[in-house]
């Protein structure tokens, strides 16, 4: 088996500058790094992390908690993770958790049993059982996307009340009044903010906000056909629907196309996310683009700060995002 003295030879460097290089790389300069890792590839050395935490007392992996690995939008955000964390010389165990507390509650505690080192938690629901909860508040975590309510945890976000104000605009510009919601989960802040951004841009048009046009809660395609038959159903259809994810909005574009209705000439559907797929449906959905593989990198680099009792300089990252606009979207029919 190769060793780490046949790599610092292939690549004229020491052994300790190799292991740097593969445990820490941000402490070795960039050209050193290349020849550490072509000298790596060439030898096909593999590190030995188990032997490396024995010594060390660390796993040198980190658990990310998933509650749906079909969803797209978050496989582009573990790249960003796998990425960043490869690139640092950890290892990513992932646990589909399916939104079922007992799934996050024993993948969480693989932290505890000091078989990974830190977690990051895409849901909006603490992971640790109650009877964890205080061993707990001294895990390096880090949220993706979504916050937890009232714990101190960093989370790295989007401006998802802006972004709903954006769609909101983009719809309200091409004279639309009459809308019609489907919503993912409603105990998500996600949720929440992008409706509250929705809200207020009616609010300042006059637009009136009308309850009973928001259906729908989960982030599935599911969602998004039986959604659009609700609001099909009503005496007074919309003619703009915003779906709060791409999965939604796919399912409701479906189903519009099914009942032989015209997207947009006699409904506009806006998603969010700008999953891959996204561009390549018919017609193409306007969406906002969220910075899922930056989120996941960002992710990282702040949990393993965590993880060395490194300082924050900030506990909340907001990241921009972008409304693109396709042809999903148009004006408003008028009667």
């Amino acid at each position: 088996m190769t060793n780490i003295k046949k790599v610092s030879e292939l690549a004229g460097v020491s052994t300790a500058t190799v292991s740097r290089t593969l445990k820490t790389p941000s402490l070795v300069n960039v050209k050193t790094r290349e020849k550490v890792m072509i000298a790596v590839k060439q030898a096909g050395y593999r590190p030995n992390w188990l032997a490396s935490s024995v010594k060390s007392g660390k796993s040198n992996s980190i658990v990310v908690l998933v509650p749906n690995l079909v969803n797209p939008f978050f496989m582009r955000i573990i790249e960003g993770i796998e990425n960043a964390a490869q690139e640092r010389g950890y290892t990513v165990l992932l646990g589909d958790t399916q939104g079922d507390q007992q799934r996050e509650n024993e993948y969480a505690s693989m932290v505890l049993s000091n078989r990974a080192d830190g977690l990051i938690q895409l849901d909006h629901s603490f992971p640790f059982s109650e009877a964890d909860a205080e061993l707990a508040e001294k895990v390096p975590m880090v949220s993706v996307c979504e916050r937890i309510v009232d714990k101190p945890y960093p989370y790295i976000e989007l401006d998802n009340y802006a972004a709903g104000r954006a769609v909101m605009n983009h719809l309200i510009s091409y004279g639309h009044k009459k809308f019609g919601f489907i919503a993912g989960q409603r105990s998500s802040l996600i949720f929440q903010d992008r409706l509250a951004g929705m809200k207020s841009a009616m609010a300042e048009e006059g637009i009136p906000f009308d309850e009973s046009y928001l259906v729908g809660a989960s982030y599935d395609l599911d969602t998004g056909v039986s959604g659009a038959k609700e609001l099909l159903a009503k005496s007074e259809q919309p003619t703009a629907i915003c779906c709060f994810n791409d999965d939604i909005a796919m399912g409701a574009l479906y189903e519009l196309t099914r009942c032989g209705l015209s997207v947009p000439n006699d409904i506009s559907i806006t998603g969010f996310d700008n999953v891959r797929v996204s561009g390549y449906v018919n017609p193409p959905l306007t969406t906002v683009d969220q910075p899922a593989f930056d989120m996941g990198q960002r992710a990282v680099n702040v949990l393993i700060k965590m993880i060395k009792n490194e300082p924050l300089a900030r506990k909340r990252e907001i990241l921009p995002f972008q409304l693109l606009e396709r042809e999903s979207s148009g004006p408003a029919k008028t009667t």
